[in-house]
């Protein structure tokens, strides 16, 4: 007999922003205990060392998870120059120092021109990518290095918002896979010192930004805990987003009455004027979002991903 699972059901989306020395997955058991749901996931892993932006995705949503992973990211993150270490930020053992050139604003915004656009980034060895079923990041620690695959990474805005004698912080906004130590690990050897990251922190993923005024905003785990003292689980529940929220990119298609019912029952229909590439929303009528569809070879529009009525 399978175990009833405990907690309630409860669907859509809660944008944390994690803490530093916060594992993902502790975050995301303590926002799940928080609202006591019955089951929650996140959109993507934040380790320790950074903050930011994490979704927590409770029931139905948590089955959107893989389209959020391959959203765009945005980053701030600041370097220190003259220094590299094993693991790119100041978790790791120094391997070097080296003194920092003269820098000024021009010199800086030449050498990121080097990065911005469609380039090939190496990814480190303290990453989560596995190899031959183990995690980079634990052969890192065995002292292991193995050859790593070049993956192509669109870095779609670098921004430089400060420079010091010995520091810059930029504003990255990449596409999926990006790793951000390994870029400023880049810049530095551009630079001809190195660098080092010093602060990490994801401030928007896919169309959520941290710093939104527009009701979808971030939420701190002090701030969660505020509300839940003030009015309880009914406060919390005001504060979760549609699944579909997450979507937006994606275009919306408004069913007919008539196809509703067929569509839910995962049967395709003509819809008219639906795209002819891609995924896209399916609304009924009414507004009610019924999930994502996609249009077959034959013209017809299939349902790709359903959600329960919510």
């Amino acid at each position: 007999m399978a175990r009833k699972r405990r907690g309630r059901e409860i669907n859509g989306i809660v944008l944390f922003d994690k803490s530093l020395g916060l594992s993902s997955n502790r975050a995301l058991q303590r926002v799940r205990r928080l609202f006591n749901a019955a089951k929650a996931g996140h959109t993507g892993s934040l380790d320790p060392a950074a903050s930011g932006l994490l979704p927590v995705c409770f029931g139905q949503a948590t089955r959107i998870s893989g389209l959020l992973l391959d959203a765009d990211k945005t980053y701030r993150v600041t370097g220190r120059l003259g220094t590299r270490t094993d693991s790119g930020d100041l978790e790791g053992e120094v391997i070097e120092t080296r003194e920092v050139p003269p820098l000024d604003v021009e010199t800086m915004e030449t050498v990121l021109a080097r990065f911005r656009g469609r380039v090939e980034q190496v990814p480190p060895m303290y990453s989560a990518l596995k190899h031959e079923g183990k995690r980079l990041y634990e052969l890192a620690r065995e002292g292991k290095t193995v050859e790593r695959k070049a993956r192509t990474i669109d870095f779609h805005e670098i921004t430089l918002e400060g420079l010091s004698e010995t520091e810059f912080t930029l504003r990255v906004h990449s596409s999926k896979g990006a790793y951000i130590r390994t870029l400023v690990e880049d810049v530095g050897e551009a630079i001809g010192c190195g660098a080092v990251v010093t602060e990490l922190r994801r401030v928007g993923l896919g169309p959520w930004s941290i710093d939104a005024d527009d009701g979808q905003r971030a939420y701190t785990f002090e701030d969660l805990e505020a509300l839940s003292e003030e009015g309880g689980l009914e406060a919390l529940d005001r504060v979760i987003l549609p699944i579909d929220s997450a979507l937006g990119a994606y275009p919306a298609v408004v069913l007919d009455a008539t196809s509703v019912t067929p569509i839910r029952h995962g049967h395709p229909v003509f819809v008219p004027n639906a795209p002819q590439t891609g995924w896209f929303r399916l609304y009924a009528p009414d507004d009610l979002f019924l999930g994502m569809g996609e249009v077959l070879d034959d013209g017809r529009t299939a349902p790709r991903r359903l959600f329960a009525a919510l």
